[in-house]
């Protein structure tokens, strides 16, 4: 039996601070054996046999990894501090993909076919390759629930392919013309970080993905989809939202360079046509830096870069019920809303935008009919559109704000209100004399319409255009009027506050501009 005076010497020691820390390192020890065991629903992937050199493939121990969890009904995958060089990660519901801080997970060389194959798809596409294969990607999953990709690690593409041209064959897809019928044995290139075909309850959170191929996320057909806190500087896409409903978008940074930054899309790579809608996109940042830049944090800028937040082009179904706030355009185009196959875009609000160093343009309406659609039967439509409360600084001397519908389908309701542009100028009176041409089945870029009559804004086919609260200015001289209007059925201008050239009409306004009121507008005068 131990004396009194053991007894009190051994009570001393568990103080209250001795007390406090051994209970951290039992629960220490307790995460940690539960990282290392299956039975915590905690499964390392090194213990499935990954090592992490970024030298041997370790996507079929990740992959060993995934399974043991779904056996047991779900769990965590832990991927620790390590490259691990991979193909194909084949993800299951009801599983956290957890890329630790220090992880990356690196993308295969195409040279080790370590890619899945790309999974039937009927021909005659109405869409690029790129949108109908999902299976070939770094990271896939499809009819899944309860999808989960977080951590603070990296998701580097590496030998992701972000063009390949043999897709677009295999599915049939021309960018002009109708559909091809073809036939072609399926192939093993891997060209998508994320790729994820009808899945519902699904986080990305946390996660950067460097140079992630044709899309660094491509969420198809996909319910309650939340990407949050997401660091994408790629080589094309940073992510696009196809045919998704209720999902929210929040404190990303996107530059792509090469291509859109965030995109939503309604394609027909479902088989069917879906309307994007119930969507939130709030907190981001877009920009067209060189790749790679915005992770070193040189930014350098790329000339005629893409970047932008974009609804389209692919626009099926259409777009319903969507929300922008509280964005900003870095050294990329502008905000860009297009309907050209046949759907609807309506009820969409953005607001609280802030654009430095915007190419091409600041914001684009349009509506055209391309109609990348089967057994097409109604015109595209747009209707219910609020801007508010923008301000775009360097904005290129192509164009402004643009709003142009179809001839015989103008677009309806448009607000724009509180905003401040800055153009550099330098139009000529020779550009001022332009008549843009149509867009009806053209591509829908502003490019392919070349530089506008107005520095401003410029507006055409539109039924109910209000205007409140603008200003625009430009930084070089511009021969061009701040505003023009063509064929406009009710249009209120409230405080318009124009910078004007010497001899420059303010604003011109055609002959089939009707129904007009004008308020606090000194300087327009007709």
């Amino acid at each position: 039996m131990k004396s009194s005076r053991h007894y009190t010497r051994s009570m001393k020691a568990f103080t209250p601070t001795a007390l406090k820390a051994s209970v951290l390192m039992f629960c220490l020890c307790g995460i940690l054996q539960a990282a290392d065991s299956p039975a915590g629903n905690y499964f390392n992937v090194r213990n499935f046999g990954a090592v992490g050199d970024g030298k041997n493939l370790d996507s079929p121990a990740i992959n060993k990894a995934i399974t043991a969890a779904v056996a047991v009904g779900g769990g965590t995958v832990l991927v620790p501090a390590g490259t691990y060089l991979s193909g194909s990660i084949h993800l299951k519901s009801n599983i956290h993909l957890l890329i630790d801080a220090g992880a990356t997970i690196l993308g295969a060389p195409q040279s080790l076919n370590a890619y899945d194959e790309t999974e039937p798809f009927p021909s005659g596409a109405y869409q690029d390759g790129g949108h109908c294969y999902f299976h070939n990607s770094l990271i896939w999953g499809e009819n899944l629930t309860n999808v989960f990709i977080t951590g603070h690690g990296m998701i580097n593409g590496g030998g992701l392919e972000r063009d390949p041209k043999i897709l677009d064959e295999m599915c049939g897809f021309t960018h002009f013309g109708t559909p091809n019928k073809t036939n072609f044995p399926p192939v093993r290139i891997g060209d998508k970080a994320i790729a994820l075909k009808r899945c519902r309850n699904v986080v990305i959170r946390d996660v950067t993905i460097f140079h992630g191929g044709w899309f660094g996320i491509l969420a198809t057909g996909c319910d309650n989809l939340t990407i949050d806190n997401v660091t994408l500087d790629t080589n094309r896409d940073g992510m696009d939202l196809d045919c998704c409903r209720n999902t929210i978008i929040s404190n990303c940074r996107v530059n792509s360079p090469n291509d859109d930054g965030i995109c939503l899309k309604s394609t027909c790579a479902l088989g069917e046509i879906r309307i994007t809608e119930n969507l939130t996109i709030v907190n981001c940042q877009v920009s067209g830096f060189l790749e790679g830049t915005l992770l070193d944090g040189t930014m350098k800028p790329k000339p005629r870069a893409h970047g932008r937040i974009k609804f389209g082009t692919e626009s099926s179904g259409g777009f319903r019920n969507c929300t922008v706030a509280n964005c900003t355009f870095r050294s990329c185009r502008g905000l860009a809303l297009e309907e050209v196959d046949g759907g609807i875009m309506e009820n969409i609000t953005i607001n609280n935008l802030s654009m430095m160093d915007v190419q091409d343009y600041a914001i684009y309406l349009t509506t055209g009919k391309r109609n990348r659609t089967p057994d097409l039967k109604t015109n595209s439509r747009m209707k219910n559109i609020l801007i508010s409360d923008v301000i775009a600084d360097g904005v290129s001397k192509m164009s402004g704000i643009q709003i142009m519908g179809l001839p015989e389908q103008p677009i309806e309701g448009v607000r724009l209100e509180n905003i401040r542009l800055t153009s550099d100028g330098g139009g000529t009176a020779e550009d001022a004399a332009r008549t843009p041409k149509e867009l009806g089945a053209g591509y829908p870029e502003p490019s392919f319409v070349g530089t506008l009559p107005a520095y401003g804004i410029f507006a055409r086919h539109v039924k109910g255009l209000e205007l409140a609260n603008i200003q625009v200015s430009f930084q070089t001289n511009d021969l061009r009027p701040a505003a023009m209007f063509a064929d406009i059925q009710g249009l209120e201008i409230d405080n318009f506050k124009p910078q004007v050239f010497d001899g420059v009409k303010a604003a011109v306004f055609a002959d089939n501009v009707v129904g007009i009121a004008i308020r606090n507008s000194p300087a327009l005068q007709r």
